[in-house]
């Protein structure tokens, strides 16, 4: 792990302990100033459903391209199989890049699935499942169950560290449009292009993002003031989390949303190591109003940002980021 990253221990949320949560919050502040990234440990998602996450999505990644294409969904959602090379993250940031070296399955909200996908916003339409394997769903419901409840709970620390009441978000993301994804970074048998990387360099788009990665080479690295990039390992059963643009633009800039990305492997033996990772990309509701905190700006610091809504900045971004193939 990056020194640059404090892991912080968020048991003390869960407490009753007001100097403790205080100090929780301080150091959820601090780390958010300075970096836009921590590491998360003591939160309440099973490591055993992390490993079994893990699991499934080595299974479905090892299955025939048949099977994984059964999960592309025809209509162009953002949803289901995104193959390989389809996406080019660094697009998002108006940087032309090579197509990124990973293939993807995201799913989004279950409270959409009942709805045969007749939603009228295309953040939220119903999932996408492959027939096999035979785990893979339910295993993925439950994973976004417990994410999405700890996604729930750092946004009420965001809401501590930032001087609120505990609850100030609550409204705005009692009905979020956050997915979770399944990232295979696959063997590098053959050296990438010129400029080509397995994610190329980029900053996510809404209110925090949640990684758990297998372990190996050629994984998170974050880019550090010192213009140099460094290494992210969360230790196992952890969270790598950073903020994304929209919370960057809540705060006024007072938190930084950091450029990273995830670098290729060594050439060599190390190259043919796959990695995957479990990403939650926690998106406030759809028509969630971003504009800036009431008490980050004053005089002096005047909003940097217009307003913009949740839905409306996530569609902007993923059209960049699709600009290399469709979803």
């Amino acid at each position: 792990m990056s020194s640059l990253v404090p892991e912080i221990d968020i048991r003390a949320f869960y407490g009753d302990d007001p100097a403790a949560r205080q100090q929780l919050a301080t150091a959820v502040d601090r780390a958010c100033r300075e970096i836009g990234f921590l590491v998360v440990s003591g939160h309440q998602v099973p490591p055993e459903l992390l490993q079994q996450t893990h699991q499934q999505a080595e299974a479905f990644f090892d299955m025939p391209d048949a099977v994984k294409r059964s999960a592309v969904p025809a209509d162009g959602r953002v949803r289901g199989y995104t193959p390989l090379g389809a996406q080019a993250l660094a697009y998002s940031r108006n940087t032309a890049t090579p197509p990124d070296l990973f293939e993807r399955f995201r799913m989004g909200p279950l409270r959409f699935d009942d709805s045969a996908g007749t939603s009228s916003n295309r953040n939220t339409p119903a999932n996408v499942w492959p027939e096999r394997p035979t785990e893979f769903r339910a295993t993925l419901e439950s994973c976004y169950q417990h994410m999405e409840r700890l996604a729930r709970d750092l946004m009420a620390i965001f809401a501590l560290a930032l001087d609120l009441p505990e609850n100030w978000f609550d409204d705005k993301i009692d009905r979020h449009i956050s997915s979770l994804c399944l990232n295979h970074y696959p063997a590098q048998p053959t050296p990438p292009a010129k400029g080509q990387l397995r994610t190329g360099p980029h900053t996510d788009y809404g209110s925090l993002t949640m990684v758990a990665p297998t372990p190996g080479p050629g994984g998170l690295e974050v880019l550090g003031r010192d213009k140099q990039w460094h290494p992210v390992n969360p230790p196992p059963g952890s969270f790598a989390v950073n903020i994304g643009d929209l919370m960057a633009q809540w705060t006024n800039d007072r938190w930084v949303s950091t450029l990273h990305r995830v670098a290729n492997p060594p050439r060599g033996p190390e190259a043919m190591q796959r990695r995957i990772a479990v990403v939650f990309f926690h998106q406030p509701n759809d028509d969630a109003q971003i504009t800036c905190l009431p008490n980050c700006h004053d005089a002096n610091h005047p909003p940097r940002y217009g307003t913009t809504t949740s839905g409306e900045h996530l569609r902007h971004k993923l059209s960049k980021a699709f600009a290399m193939g469709n979803p």
